[in-house]
C-alpha cells in the first residue's frame, strides 16, 4: 500500500521566511498591542521567519532596532503608539539605517498617515485587523517572492 511519502508534493513552496541561502529573515515587531504582537509572531513564525524582538512603543522599538541592527531584515511598525508614534519612529530608524525595510501597521481610517509613512520610506503597509494572507502577501511583495 502506498503512503503519503510515496507522492511528493510538487507544488510545495519553500517557507516565505527563508532566505535563498537557507537562513531566516529576522523581524522586529513594534506595536502597542500585545495581541497584535502575538498575532504577527504566529503568522510570521509559521512561515519560518525569526522574530528577533518586539517593543510596545516607538522609543523602545528604536532602541531595540539599534541593538539588533544590522541583523534585522524587516520591521513591522504600528502608527499610533505612546512615547513616540510610528511616523517619528520610522524617521529615526531610517536616519539610523537608510536601508531599513519597514512595513507600517495601521487601522482603517489612517490612510493619510500610511501615505505619509510610504512617502518617508516605508516599504508597504498592513491594515488591522490583521489578516494572515494579507500579511504574507505584503511581506512577499517586499521580498520579491
Amino acid at each position: 500500500m502506498k503512503t503519503k511519502s510515496d507522492f511528493p508534493d510538487l507544488n510545495k513552496k519553500p517557507p516565505l521566511g527563508l532566505k535563498p541561502d537557507g537562513t531566516f529573515y529576522k523581524v522586529l515587531i513594534i506595536d502597542d498591542s500585545m495581541f497584535v504582537i502575538k498575532q504577527l509572531t504566529q503568522i510570521l513564525t509559521s512561515e519560518k521567519f525569526e522574530v528577533s524582538g518586539s517593543a510596545t512603543n516607538g522609543v523602545d522599538g528604536f532602541e531595540k532596532y539599534k541593538e539588533l541592527s544590522p541583523q534585522v531584515d524587516i520591521v513591522t511598525l504600528d502608527i499610533p503608539m505612546q512615547k513616540m508614534d510610528g511616523i517619528a519612529t520610522l524617521e529615526k530608524i531610517l536616519d539610523f539605517d537608510s536601508k531599513a525595510t519597514v512595513v507600517m501597521v495601521s487601522a482603517l481610517g489612517k490612510e493619510n498617515l500610511v501615505k505619509e509613512a510610504i512617502m518617508l520610506g516605508a516599504k508597504n503597509y498592513i491594515i488591522k485587523p490583521i489578516d494572515r494572507s494579507k500579511v504574507l502577501e505584503r511581506i512577499a511583495k517586499i521580498l520579491n517572492k
